[in-house]
């Protein structure tokens, strides 16, 4: 169990995202033709918006929508047709949500529209090492950036997938993206960071950084862990499609909760609400006794308890004398050879 920092993210006309306290749900619409987990099914506008107002119902605390796949080996798409698929859910959807929506893009124009039609939080998967005019936008609307790791781009992302030591250098890789965003004016208070699992990692790297969840905490920014029906979860469960891997999608959720994620990245936002709740619990009880034993512990240590009285400072007590003085074998007076003094 890891700790886990509170933080607190400032969204457009004067609201606030609390992170830490309980862990935040991000439900998923993929306003695309080819997503790999619902095979194109929210590419319809109106078909998206009343998905979205479900998972809102269901649990969800943000809503992400995007309009280009990052699917390993998915075409990129121009910023046009981006624009194309997301500006219309975004002008029906923004309006009857209570819950922030986020932009799911690595295109400054793309990023740019969306925060004009309501998007309160930009998601960059390229930690912003695709467009360098993203981060200029995100500065000048003052909206939060969640900033992923990752290598290449979608077609070619595990010819990078080579790692000396994965978790450091996601640590350092992600540092850098920090430092390219605040280059650009952003606070620092307004970043999040995405160890990118999957992205630009074979399963056993994307397992090493989900179990070492705890070292990006040194980075003192708030975690986002989408592991959500993600191929890497096959390693585990043998081969089976997107829509099959919910119950592993529900093991990696408990598992970043429980090391720290304050944000976790879902599709089935109703089943996952339920995992996140029950994590959350383990959580708040490890915090609860680990409280109730350093308390106790001090309590301890101003009463002098469990510290013997010969080293208690002002007690007066003197040393108890030595018990054995008969000479028999093993004791001190024969293991002194007889000589009637303690061994030292």
């Amino acid at each position: 169990m890891f700790p886990r920092a509170r933080y607190t993210l400032r969204l457009p006309g004067g609201r606030t995202l609390a992170l830490g306290d309980r862990t935040l749900v991000m439900g998923i619409i993929n306003a695309t033709p080819d997503s790999f987990a619902d095979g194109g099914a929210y590419s319809d506008p109106d078909r998206a918006v009343a998905a979205a107002l479900q998972l809102e119902a269901d649990g969800a605390d943000i809503i992400d929508v995007g309009g280009e796949s990052t699917r390993p080996g998915a075409a990129q798409v121009p910023a046009d047709e981006e624009v194309r698929r997301v500006v219309p859910v975004l002008r029906r959807l923004v309006p009857r949500l209570r819950v922030p929506v986020s932009i799911d893009t690595s295109k400054a124009e793309v990023a740019r529209r969306a925060v004009e039609h309501g998007a309160a939080l930009i998601n960059d998967v390229s930690g912003l090492s695709y467009d360098p005019d993203l981060a200029a936008v995100g500065a000048a609307a003052g909206v939060p950036l969640v900033l992923m790791h990752m290598r290449g781009r979608s077609g070619d992302m595990y010819r990078h997938a080579a790692y000396d030591d994965v978790v450091r250098e996601v640590v350092a890789e992600l540092g850098a993206a920090i430092g390219r965003a605040t280059a650009a004016g952003i606070a620092r208070e307004q970043l999040v960071i995405d160890p990118g699992l999957g992205f630009a990692k074979r399963p056993a790297q994307t397992f090493t950084v989900l179990a070492r969840l705890g070292a990006l905490a040194e980075l003192d920014r708030p975690i986002l862990v989408g592991p959500s029906r993600k191929s890497f979860l096959q390693e585990a469960l043998g081969a089976c499609p997107p829509g099959e891997r919910e119950w592993g999608t529900a093991a990696a959720v408990a598992g970043a909760v429980l090391l720290g994620a304050h944000i976790v990245r879902v599709h089935g936002v109703r089943e996952m609400a339920h995992v996140v709740r029950v994590a959350d619990r383990v959580r708040t009880e490890h915090d609860r006794q680990t409280q109730g034993r350093a308390r106790r512990a001090s309590a301890e240590a101003a009463r002098g308890e469990g510290v013997p009285a010969s080293e208690r400072r002002g007690s007066g007590a003197q040393p108890r004398p030595m018990e054995a003085r008969r000479g028999a074998a093993g004791s001190p007076q024969a293991d002194a050879g007889g000589s009637g003094q303690s061994p030292v």
